[in-house]
């Protein structure tokens, strides 16, 4: 398989099985127009941009999986959640969880230790502080991206790691192209979720 095939595999196995939801669509679009807001400004205010990506961007992005993604068998998709989560390539369900935990709680670090080990400067106003927090979760999001698609390369081989790393990268991209009709299909009364999902037997 090419790297432009297995990206597409890597694309459509997300989306076939992660995004049947019309509002989970909506806050993907809205989560993607936000990731390209904070690469426009990534190189000039780093801070906004780091801070919208997880403020913002991540969360609208996550609470549709949480929220509003059906978990009932797939009729469409012929599969269970279950089988799903366990196939999932990059981060399923529950490292989502373990990541947004490690988020939350890596501010903490600037108490143990103001200064993180001279990486950072230590805060004597908001501004700095706020810098600070900005940096660490810059790094936690550089570790989770590197991190995975490391143990992918070696879990599997190189290609699928490297081929993950690129698609998480373009996804504000593909995602905008993908589901930028998904508000105003919810707008004209479209049902949310597919009728292809029932409950387990």
């Amino acid at each position: 398989m090419t790297f432009s095939e297995a990206l597409a595999e890597q694309r459509w196995d997300d989306h076939r099985y992660y995004h049947h939801n019309l509002i989970n669509q909506s806050l993907h679009f809205m989560s993607a127009l936000t990731f390209l807001a904070c690469y426009a400004v990534a190189w000039t205010e780093p801070t906004l941009a780091v801070l919208l990506a997880w403020m913002v961007a991540m969360p609208s992005r996550q609470i549709g999986h949480f929220f509003f993604e059906p978990k009932s068998y797939d009729a469409i998709n012929e599969t269970t959640h279950d089988h799903k989560e366990d196939i999932k390539v990059g981060y399923n369900l529950r490292r989502k969880v373990i990541l947004h935990i490690v988020w939350a709680a890596s501010p903490l670090l600037v108490l143990a230790d103001p200064s993180f080990g001279g990486w950072l400067t230590p805060a004597d106003s908001i501004g700095t502080l706020v810098d600070n927090i900005a940096r660490i979760w810059m790094a936690v999001a550089a570790a989770a991206l590197v991190g995975r698609g490391v143990l992918l390369s070696v879990t599997r081989d190189v290609q699928t790691g490297v081929v993950w790393v690129t698609k998480i990268l373009t996804d504000p991209f593909h995602d905008v192209k993908l589901y930028h009709r998904a508000p105003l299909r919810l707008l004209r009364g479209e049902p949310a979720n597919p009728a292809a999902f029932r409950e387990p037997a």
